[in-house]
Order: structure tokens, then sequence, then C-alpha cells
């Protein structure tokens, strides 16, 4: 273990590479998340716009965030609906999990959908300046594709939620 904090981890590993010489690999593990895209009865998604250090630039995302030591996946995707939107969900449905990166950082994103939406009041945290954006979810599948979004937890989310979209709303709409 070379660097520790509350989010994530640095480990650097003495190996022997494929070319049998001596080398290093480090890994940065991540707090596992959940990422949740709702959708309501209208076909709306509630998507979040924020300020993003890293990139130093605005990101639309789907509601994310890291997962408590006690909770379930599941549980981690309602949370973090409620506190950054406001929004509880009925239902909540899984559409499996992504692994973003995978040659040297070990960060696991569990991906649900939420449906039966009520809304409510938003509690982000200190730390979070969210801007919430209510938009149908086919011109979200469109930022999804033409970069617009380029987060990738929710790019993945938003093309997986396609069909189930399609299931939901075939009777509203003849033609996608």
């Amino acid at each position: 273990m070379i660097y520790e904090n509350q989010w994530i981890s640095v480990v650097q590993d003495d190996v022997i590479r494929p070319d049998g010489k001596d080398g290093i690999f480090s890994v940065v593990n991540m707090r596992p998340g959940a990422s949740v895209l709702p959708i309501d009865a209208e076909g709306n998604v509630y998507l979040t716009r924020e300020y993003k250090y890293a990139i130093e630039a605005d990101s639309i995302e789907v509601i994310s965030g890291g997962k408590n030591e006690n909770e379930t996946y599941e549980e981690t995707a309602a949370r973090e609906l409620r506190e950054e939107t406001g929004i509880t969900a009925g239902r909540i449905v899984p559409l499996g999990f992504i692994n973003p990166f995978t040659t040297a950082v070990n960060s696991p994103n569990y991906m649900f959908l939420a449906l039966d939406l009520k809304l409510g009041e938003a509690s982000p945290d200190a730390t979070e300046i969210l801007h919430i954006l209510k938009t149908p979810f086919l011109q979200a599948f469109e930022w999804a594709n033409d970069g617009t979004i380029t987060h990738g937890a929710s790019v993945v989310l938003i093309l997986k939620a396609k069909a189930v979209y399609e299931e939901l709303f075939a009777y509203r709409h003849s033609t996608f």
C-alpha cells in the first residue's frame, strides 16, 4: 500500500513481467459504487450536471455514488437517488455491473433503473453542487451516442436501458 483515503487506495507490487524481467505494477482500488437512471411515467429521465475536478469540465451523468460498508448495491442506488435528486423509487431494476477500467484500476459499478418515481426534496452532500436535468429518455440516449455524455457508467447504463425503455413505452411511441 502506497496511498489510501476514504475513496481510493494505491497498491504497488513487485512483479516479474511477461518478458521475465523484474518490474512493478500499481493498482488503484476505488470504492465500489452504484449508478441509477430514474425514468418517470412519461418517459423522462433525471440526470445530474456537475463540475468534475479531474476533467476540469461539467459532466452530465446518471445518479452515482460510492457504496457504504453495510449497504447492498440496490440500497446504495436508492440512497444516492434520494440524496442527489429527492426521488424515491417504487421499483429498482438491476441491469448488471461493469468494470470501467480493467488495466490498472479496480472500480466495479452496479447499474439500476428506478421506476414508479415519487419526487421529493434533494439533500446532496456538502461537497456536491448538482444541477438536475429532466429530459426525455430519447434525448439522453442521443447524448450518450453523440458524446455529450462521456461518463462511462452513464453511457453504458443509458444504452442498456434502451431495451427496457422500449418495453415500457412501446405503446406510447409508434416510431423510435
